[in-house]
């Protein structure tokens, strides 16, 4: 359906699974398999779809969720185990859409606990999306309360050149 839409024109299309499945707390093996099982197949059948009809390349397609998690266990006890939130250091990935293909940019400690190599702040992945859009983070605005805000306002963003093509 999400390729459909972009076949005939929709600027933009969330595709949101259901519950929070990543969310994985709680029976780590069990529930990192089911939500795998779920969506890889379907995601690379979008990204093929999309590639095959000449829409990739001006089709921004993101992935990722609230938070990473952490490279550690979160017992409860001694059969259910999960991971908590990882803020410091967690992954997206980008396709089509004036991203490069194939690039890798930033890594995490040894333990994968925070991004020590070219870390992105959210403000920075703000910026670096709208600019990929056509849009100018700093020229953006809408207006509440009388204020005009900006998505990437509270911080001093910057546009992620490493992977844009």
């Amino acid at each position: 359906m999400a390729r459909r839409l972009v076949e005939r024109g929709v600027r933009f299309v969330q595709v949101f699974i259901y519950n929070q499945m990543w969310d994985t707390h709680d029976d780590l093996e069990k529930e990192l398999r089911r939500a795998c099982n779920y969506t890889d197949k379907p995601v690379a059948a979008l990204l093929a779809d999309l590639k095959q009809r000449g829409l990739l390349d001006q089709t921004l397609v993101l992935w990722g969720g609230e938070f990473g998690r952490l490279p550690i266990a979160e017992h409860k006890n001694e059969t259910v185990m999960g991971r908590d939130h990882g803020p410091r250091g967690f992954s997206l990935w980008m396709a089509g859409g004036g991203v490069k293909p194939g690039v890798t940019y930033g890594a995490t400690d040894d333990l994968g606990y925070a991004a020590v190599e070219n870390p992105v702040s959210v403000a920075d992945w703000h910026a670096t999306v709208l600019h990929l859009l056509g849009l100018h983070h700093e020229k953006l605005f809408f207006e509440r309360n009388g204020l005009r805000e900006k998505l990437t306002d509270t911080f001093k963003p910057r546009i992620v050149r490493g992977i844009v093509a």
